[in-house]
């Protein structure tokens, strides 16, 4: 397998692994080999990445606030601003590109939360930040940010005892004369092992053994320090035996034996533990990454997926030695796999902001442009989460990325002449700085000399001010439109 170039090899893990590069990532990144960049990147510690402190202090991303207020904690907007800020700066990109593909993979819909809770409820179960949550919620999407790197196994726990799984999957009305099926349905079907290796009487009796997993409301109800968080009722706990059609212990043993209600939150956490040491778990998460990290327009190679699958079972379900594997493999290197997995609309915002610029932006004016090119961040459309691919691509939301490129460098139009005044003397020194400050594929020759074409058009080339302001800008927001920036 030919690689690239080293420059261009990093670049690629920075568009896979997070969000692109800033001119001072850019920096940062020079330093190190390929395989000390991949550490970096990957052994991240979770407690020491908080850049929420930088909010709406001079040099950032913009962030909008309604009468000077800005509440992520409980206005569902506000998190997903704060959300895209922190794609922008965060000191670990792969911190939050994890986030994002355990959103997708246990796709949980704010819309619901707030249709049970009410809006700030469902905010807060969504994201709310517990160092600065009145009552100390941890959101889902903080969960992954904490423990997305860690056990496979720990993550499915907390997953299943997360308030916002069990609104949007049903638990609170899961009880021992009706057990509630949805979680135990999508624990098989959509989180572990997959279709084909479970039978509906396995449904059933996943939904007996999460029987009595269910919410409880803490402090008194519309108070700043309430708050609903996962309860185990006993009362509520079916204590007869569960058999599977799969084994669950490690003796082959298919049943989970009968426990006293007390002691019977065990069952959930037996069964959690079979499917995340399953060999087809395994193999499901490794084809998972393939599409999330390697490729999604062609098929996960089956070596690869092995591979990775050992390592996952080797680790006890630990996902960081995973995703190093997975960086440092010769098919994720690979140069006939740069630029082709499809820029989901998050990624392509939040790359276009990091590579065009971002000081006088708010990442509020992402929020209607990202919905029109078809995604909604804590908004999945339903239990599978968002289509991959080529699905992201219409008339409609290829023009929404288009007008969202054409409304950044307006924006940024002012700082892009600025820093192309080194290189005014060609059109084609123009050309060269706007494209190597983008991380772009090979632009084709015949778009190139089109490109510069237009840099010549109106007059006699001088590099005035007057041309800079109009063709700097001009040159990112065709680049940054382009079909070639819609892959990363």
């Amino acid at each position: 397998m030919q690689l690239f170039n080293t420059t261009a090899l990093r670049e690629h893990l920075l568009r896979r692994a997070g969000f692109g590069l800033t001119s001072a990532e850019r920096d940062h990144y020079q330093q190190g080999s390929y395989t000390e960049i991949v550490d970096e990147l990957v052994g991240f510690d979770p407690a020491a990445t908080d850049v929420d402190h930088l909010i709406q202090q001079s040099g950032q991303v913009g962030v909008t606030s309604r009468n000077g207020v800005f509440t992520p904690n409980i206005v569902i907007n506000d998190a997903r601003q704060r959300w895209l800020f922190r794609m922008v700066h965060t000191p670990a990109p792969l911190q939050e590109k994890m986030a994002l593909f355990w959103h997708h993979h246990f796709a949980t819909a704010y819309s619901k939360l707030a249709g049970t809770f009410g809006a700030t409820e469902g905010a807060r179960m969504m994201d709310a930040k517990p160092s600065t949550d009145t009552a100390g919620v941890r959101g889902q999407i903080e969960l992954f940010r904490q423990m997305g790197m860690g056990r496979f196994r720990d993550l499915l726990v907390e997953v299943a005892k997360d308030p916002a799984m069990i609104v949007w999957l049903d638990g609170r009305t899961n009880f021992k004369a009706q057990p509630q099926e949805n979680f135990g349905r999508e624990l098989m079907e959509l989180f572990t092992f997959g279709i084909g290796h479970y039978v509906e009487a396995d449904v059933y009796a996943a939904a007996r053994t999460f029987t009595g997993w269910n919410l409880t409301l803490l402090g008194t109800r519309d108070t700043p320090t309430a708050r609903y968080a996962f309860n185990y009722n006993a009362a509520q706990h079916d204590v007869a035996a569960k058999t599977f059609t799969f084994a669950i212990y490690a003796n082959g043993s298919k049943t989970i034996p009968a426990r006293a209600a007390a002691s019977g939150m065990q069952d959930g956490i037996d069964l959690i533990d079979a499917l995340a040491h399953h060999p087809e778990t395994a193999r499901r998460l490794a084809r998972r990454l393939w599409t999330w990290f390697v490729s999604d327009v062609e098929a996960p190679d089956d070596a690869w997926v092995e591979n990775i699958a050992g390592i996952y079972l080797s680790n006890d379900t630990q996902i960081r030695p995973v995703m190093r594997a997975v960086f440092l493999s010769t098919h994720f290197r690979s140069s006939s796999r740069h630029f082709n997995r499809y820029a989901w609309p998050v990624e392509y915002v939040v790359r276009a902001m990091k590579e065009v610029g971002y000081v006088g932006f708010s990442v509020n004016d992402t929020l209607t442009p990202m919905l029109n090119m078809g995604q909604q961040l804590y908004e999945p459309p339903d239990v599978n989460g968002w289509a991959l691919g080529s699905a992201w691509f219409s008339t409609g939301s290829m023009l929404a990325r288009m007008n969202f490129a054409s409304a950044l460098v307006t924006n940024q139009r002012f700082e892009l002449r600025n820093a192309s005044r080194a290189s005014k003397a060609t059109p084609e020194q123009l050309y060269e700085f706007v494209a190597g400050r983008l991380t772009l594929s090979t632009i084709p020759a015949p778009v190139r000399t089109a490109l510069l074409d237009y840099v010549r058009a109106g007059g006699t080339w001088t590099g005035s001010e007057a041309q800079l302001l109009s063709k700097t800008g001009g040159l990112f927001h065709l680049l940054v439109g382009s079909g070639e920036f819609q892959f990363v």
